[in-house]
């Protein structure tokens, strides 16, 4: 077992592990697999891009996966329809992956920041599903959207801004076409699990060599904030987020007025990606723990229409 194995949080044991599908074969992509690849809950059937040549790709067929470089048309030429797909595309793409998906019953996770299914943070959410197309908001949304629902809960906070920042290394094609996308439903989802309507969400792409470990800051307006009581409210968080991302932590908890900023670090513990690329690694890592619990499910088979 690998270290990064070792660190993870204990896999569920299930009879009858789901079958599942990637879509995208970027760095995302990448560690999606590997993470697939040490769950006893899921089973990998095909791994698909575009591009035959990618890494993403190569790595799939090196663990022995079925791997296409025919995108989406290859998942719905499947003699059967997947139990789940996860989509690692574009925000744009998902669209229209989720319309021709839709029709098969399968459960759909999205990597990309559609705002198309039902916003998943684990530690706010929980990790189980009502719907079958589930949207895990963004990198950013991940490492804030806990600490932004645990201070609303706790203090009168009136204002909201979410910071992050990830290497450029690992801010790939579909990253950066979706900048827009990802500005908005990052900033949807705060107001959304806060329920404070002023907010502002600010990705940067930093060119650092060398390269910049992923980072998210959180600024808040409290009125009377005291800084012991918000530091503990945010320690109880990082905690709880440890269990699906364990190099979540944080670094920095100040109050100034009523100005009080929260940075989190994100290092990652995977097989394939850089300790730099915790926005890959906490993303991925809520995907497969929403599919993990699917395959819990004992509803599922009805669910889906299809015997698993």
């Amino acid at each position: 077992m690998s270290a990064a194995a070792a660190l993870r949080s204990p896999r569920p044991q299930v009879a009858d592990p789901v079958t599942v599908a990637v879509i995208g074969t970027g760095a995302i992509g990448r560690d999606l697999v590997s993470k697939i690849d040490r769950s006893p809950a899921l089973e990998c059937l095909l791994v698909a891009g575009r591009n035959p040549e990618s890494a993403g790709l190569r790595y799939a067929e090196s663990l022995g996966y079925a791997t296409t470089a025919g995108g989406i048309e290859a998942l719905l030429a499947a003699p059967r329809p997947f139990d789940v797909v996860f989509d690692a595309t574009s925000a744009a793409s998902h669209r229209e992956h989720w319309r021709l998906l839709e029709p098969l019953g399968t459960l759909v996770i999205d990597l990309t920041p559609s705002k198309v299914g039902q916003m998943v943070a684990p530690t706010v959410t929980g990790a189980s599903t009502t719907g079958r197309n589930v949207n895990l908001i963004s990198c950013g949304g991940q490492a804030s959207v806990p600490v932004v629902h645990a201070l609303a809960a706790s203090f009168p906070v009136t204002y909201f801004e979410v910071v992050s920042t990830v290497a450029s290394e690992v801010a790939g094609r579909a990253t950066r076409m979706n900048l827009d996308e990802y500005v908005a439903t990052t900033g949807h989802a705060v107001t959304t699990f806060s329920g404070v309507s002023d907010v502002k969400a600010i990705l940067n792409i930093s060119p650092a060599v060398p390269p910049a470990t992923f980072r998210t800051a959180v600024h808040a307006r409290i009125a009377d904030a005291d800084a012991a009581a918000v530091r503990a409210v945010v320690d109880r968080v990082a905690e709880q987020v440890r269990s699906f991302a364990p190099g979540y932590r944080v670094i920095a908890c100040t109050a100034a007025g009523d100005l009080v900023t929260i940075t989190v670090e994100v290092t990652a513990h995977s097989d394939v990606l850089p300790p730099y690329a915790g926005n890959l690694d906490i993303i991925n890592s809520a995907a497969v723990m929403v599919a993990e619990q699917y395959a819990t499910r004992p509803d599922r088979a009805a669910r889906t229409g299809v015997a698993s």
